[in-house]
């Protein structure tokens, strides 16, 4: 299917919209010097306010303005963060019409000679459809990843707390930090209170190989993660195992050079009892997951540890879950619905496909990635091996193999449209094509006017040819019966 958005701006029958002009403001400026060429260059940027109702405390910081300026040279970004309006602003003593969520470049600071709101391209919306659920119990095996508690067994020990990725050294997420504690219970039975503070994107702890907690940061939190959580000790020696997880390492940003990541303090609270420190206890460390290292998401490693059938493993911590799966026929993007899991890797046919983190919800209350692609060249007709390792704990029997197509597809274009750039006239134009295999079934809307929405909303405006459809239909026909 197809939508067409016909021209937006400039239109005869069209009333324009009456917004307030405003004059650029200084509100907030910083200023970065460089030498270059033996010039002082300097860029600031400003924060601007537009007013968009005549009630006066309805502000919004919407508008930017980037300006990069030598003594000969000056170039400025216009930036709209508004989804829905097209306000006026003067920057400089002249008057810029922004376009909703677009920024404008601006040659000598005050020519545009670019807009990414003319920028003419096909988009559209893709459908998920479920070939495979994979519910059968019976087609699934796991295997419960062991917790290493014996820090004899260690490939590195020291008296202190490593940071995380100079032990891991990128080649992945997980760093074992493994303690021994020595438990002496008092008579009046006080809890215990395990603290661990990291730097870590995620903490999992366990006491004598039983998961304790978990705890993990945000984008917008602070940099240290906290996990405070009652433990039950026995006398005696006890062993505390911390999983530190990292999602990546980071790429860009100031001094990455002094950033630090992993556990920064561990200690052990016994009733009123003073603090018991244990960062400059002999900590052993191990790298990596025991089924990372022995590769069991391949082939020809799988067998090298003892699946089990799925029983009450189902929903524990550092879990790994296999079971294999037919390719879809066709030609149709593939990809699994993670949904019902939270947080782990997924491998097809021993090839990582990636990080999936579902249980992490958006502000919307949904997570931000539900399906996972997976290349079609990763893919075997049948007998695709599917290995997962979960962390918190999920449900897999819930997972689907679905096939993604897109099934509509949309553009707009305007007279003030930039000229497409695989054509050689100068005049807009905007082209709907389908992906391989497939062609335009049917038109849904067609506007020529002022029409408002995107791919799936499109609306007809104040200002619309009634005959729009019916052109474009015309023309779809005709095309399809020379092809």
């Amino acid at each position: 299917m197809a939508t067409y958005m016909g021209p937006s701006q400039g239109t005869a029958c069209c009333s324009k919209s009456i917004f307030r002009t405003i004059t650029v403001r200084n509100i907030l400026q910083f200023f970065i010097r460089s030498r270059t060429r033996g010039k002082i260059t300097q860029r600031k940027t400003i924060s601007v306010y537009s007013i968009y109702s005549s009630n006066i405390s309805m502000i919004y910081d919407v508008l930017q303005a980037h300006i990069f300026e030598t003594e000969l040279k000056c170039v400025a970004f216009l930036v709209n963060f508004d989804k829905h309006q097209s306000p006026t602003v003067v920057f400089r003593n002249i008057p810029f019409q922004l376009a909703p969520k677009s920024i404008s470049i601006l040659s000598e600071c005050r020519t545009v000679v670019f807009e990414t709101a003319k920028v003419n391209a096909q988009y559209g919306s893709r459908t998920a459809k479920v070939v495979e659920s994979l519910n059968d119990i019976h087609t699934w095996k796991a295997f419960k990843e062991p917790i290493p508690e014996d820090i004899s067994k260690a490939v590195y020990t020291g008296n202190q707390l490593f940071e995380h990725l100079s032990m891991t050294k990128d080649e992945t997420d997980y760093l074992w930090y493994i303690v021994s504690y020595e438990y002496r219970p008092s008579d009046d039975g006080q809890l215990v209170l395990l603290n661990a503070e990291s730097r870590a994107h995620v903490l999992h702890a366990f006491v004598n190989t039983e998961y304790v907690g978990c705890v993990h940061g945000s984008h917008d939190g602070p940099g240290n993660i906290i996990l405070n959580t009652n433990i039950s000790l026995k006398e005696g020696q006890n062993t505390i195992s911390l999983l530190s997880v990292m999602v990546g390492s980071p790429d860009s940003g100031a001094h990455m050079e002094r950033r630090s990541f992993g556990i920064r303090k561990v200690s052990i609270q016994q009733g009123q009892q003073p603090l018991h420190l244990l960062n400059n206890e002999l900590w052993g460390y191990q790298v990596g997951l025991y089924g990372e290292g022995k590769r069991i998401y391949t082939q020809e490693e799988s067998s090298s540890v003892e699946w089990t059938e799925i029983n009450s493993l189902t929903y524990h911590p550092l879990t790994w879950y296999k079971t294999t799966f037919a390719a879809p026929v066709g030609n149709d993007a593939v990809a699994l619905n993670l949904t019902s899991m939270g947080k782990g890797e997924v491998w097809v046919n021993g090839e990582s496909i990636g990080r999936y983190w579902v249980s992490f919800k958006a502000p919307s209350g949904q997570p931000s990635q539900s399906l996972y692609h997976i290349p079609q060249h990763f893919l075997k007709p049948t007998d695709n091996l599917l290995v997962l390792v979960e962390e918190i704990g999920g449900n897999p029997l819930e997972i689907t193999v679905n096939t993604v197509s897109i099934t509509t597809v949309c553009g707009s274009v305007n007279e003030l449209s930039s000229p497409a750039l695989h054509t050689q006239g100068k005049d807009p134009e905007v082209r709907l094509r389908c992906q391989r295999g497939k062609h335009i079934s049917a038109i849904e809307f067609a506007s020529y006017g002022n029409p408002a929405g995107d791919c799936t909303t499109f609306s007809t405006g104040s200002c619309h040819a009634a005959l729009s459809e019916s052109v474009v239909k015309q023309v779809i026909s005709i095309t399809n019966m020379m092809n």
